[in-house]
Formats: structure tokens, C-alpha cells, sequence
């Protein structure tokens, strides 16, 4: 649907001080944890992943951190507001085996929570690591811990949970636990470093990847990654562990609304 479609605001979740969920009614069909839509405000539009997927309640839900003008006006908003929503868009996570290990970081935790929510759905075991700065900014910690998910508090500070960061904990759950796969979705530099520890431990790993977006569609280019040239609009979001080693900017830079590099 490449025509925003105009829907009110059901529900605002107040996640963090800085972070807040807002919740849709949608006919669910086909949408796929890590998929992302575009949000209109009838003045811009920016690329949000799908931090809720529910088809028995017939829901989905955009968890935004404010951190400019375009969040900044989507945390003004209220019940009953309007919005356009154009989407899905993008691969999204794909779940294999039967025991997975996940690993989000900040707002990362926005697809995974889908990912976690719609697996333990299919009755496959899922780990899942949540990291944050601190213990108030930790994400649906009170929503995951409601279902089978084994979930991990994780804080820079020791607030909450295993003192260190997500990518610490990580390496010694895996010393000691066997995964089926893993996947990943927050700052690059920290799924980096979970790509060397999949590569490590020899298993199989997906990561959702983060470019400055206009169309969302494949068309204008301006999220290509260079040297495969792929866009993470399309070809992505999500990324094997094999296509990430071919993406030589992956954990290194990503490019701003000019194309000027900026170092991670």
C-alpha cells in the first residue's frame, strides 16, 4: 500500500521519560516482525519499525524514542488523532529452529519485542536480552515478562538486571547455551559485535539494520549501503549474517540526509 491510509490513535503507551508506544487498530495479514511502515503527521513522514503486531486483537503498535521535530510532534499527539500509516515495508525476521537467542539494544527493542511475541506464539523458545543505559529506560520489560519469553535485564549503570553491556551478557549466555539462531536489532556498533560472536560460535544470525529513509519503496536510493549498493528499504531491513560480511560499511559508518559519511 504505497497511499498513506489515515487511522486514530487508539493508545498511547508511555514507555520510558523519553520513549512512547503508540497503538492502532489494524486488519492484520500479512505484517512480519522487523517490517517497517511510514508514519505521516500531514506535514513529514519517517520510517518506524512495527514494535506490535496482534491479530487477535487486530493491533499494531510504533514505539518512538523523541530525539527531534518529527518525534517531538508524534509525542504531542493524543488519543483519538489522526495519522497516516503507509506500509509494510521491507524483509523482515525470519524464524528458524527452536530455540533462538534475541538481542536488543535501546530502542532496538521495538522489533524484537514482535519478533519475541510472534515466535513464543509458535511455541519456539526465546531468550531474549534487553539493554538500556539505565533501569528506566528499559523496554517492555512489564508486556514480555506476561509470556513465555525468558527475558534479560541488561543496564550500563547495573540499575537493573546484569551490570555491563547487552553484547557482555550475550557472550556468557553463549558460553554456556546453545542457540538455533540469533537475531539482533539496535546500535550497529553493538550488532557487530554480536556478528562476531555468531561467527564465533558458528550460528546463524539476522540483524536489522538502521539508513535514513525517504521513499521506503527502493526508489530514490537514498538508503543504499555502499558497495553491494543493496537498500535496506528494500533488500532490508533485516540482513543475514552472510549478507552483513558482504555490507563493508556494517558496524564502521552510515551516511546522513546529504551522504556525507558519519563514523559509528
Amino acid at each position: 500500500m504505497n497511499v498513506p491510509q489515515v487511522v486514530k490513535i487508539k493508545d498511547i503507551i508511555e514507555e520510558t521519560p523519553t520513549v512512547k508506544t503508540l497503538i492502532f487498530d489494524w486488519e492484520v495479514t500479512d505484517e512480519v516482525p522487523g517490517q517497517f511502515m511510514m508514519l505521516w503527521n500531514f506535514h513529514d513522514e519517517k520510517p518506524m519499525s512495527l514494535s506490535l503486531i496482534d491479530p487477535v486483537k487486530g493491533e499494531i503498535g510504533f514505539t518512538i524514542r523523541k530525539v527531534g521535530k518529527f518525534t517531538q510532534a508524534l509525542h504531542d499527539m493524543e488519543v483519538g488523532n489522526q495519522i497516516g500509516l503507509r506500509g509494510p515495508y521491507g524483509r523482515g525476521f525470519e524464524i528458524s529452529g527452536s530455540h533462538i537467542l534475541a538481542v536488543g539494544g535501546g530502542v532496538g527493542m521495538a522489533p524484537l519485542a514482535a519478533f519475541a511475541e510472534e515466535a513464543s506464539r509458535k511455541d519456539v523458545a526465546v531468550d531474549l536480552i534487553s539493554a538500556a543505559a539505565t533501569e528506566k529506560e528499559l523496554l517492555f520489560m512489564n508486556r514480555l515478562n506476561k509470556t513465555k519469553i525468558n527475558i534479560w535485564a541488561c543496564t550500563d549503570d547495573g540499575t537493573c538486571g546484569f551490570c555491563g553491556f547487552g553484547t557482555e551478557l550475550a557472550q556468557k549466555v553463549l558460553e554456556n547455551v546453545s542457540y538455533d539462531m540469533i537475531v539482533t536489532c539496535g546500535p550497529e556498533i553493538m550488532m557487530k559485535k554480536i556478528a562476531d560472536l555468531a561467527d564465533y560460535h558458528k550460528i546463524p544470525a539476522q540483524f536489522s539494520l538502521e539508513r535514513y529513509m525517504k521513499c521506503g519503496v527502493g526508489i530514490c536510493g537514498q538508503c543504499c549501503v555502499d558497495n553491494v549498493g543493496w537498500r535496506i528499504c528494500k533488500e532490508g531491513p533485516v540482513f543475514w549474517d552472510d549478507e552483513v560480511k558482504l555490507i563493508t560499511e556494517f558496524g564502521k559508518y552510515h551516511r546522513d540526509a546529504a551522504g556525507r559519511k558519519e563514523l559509528f
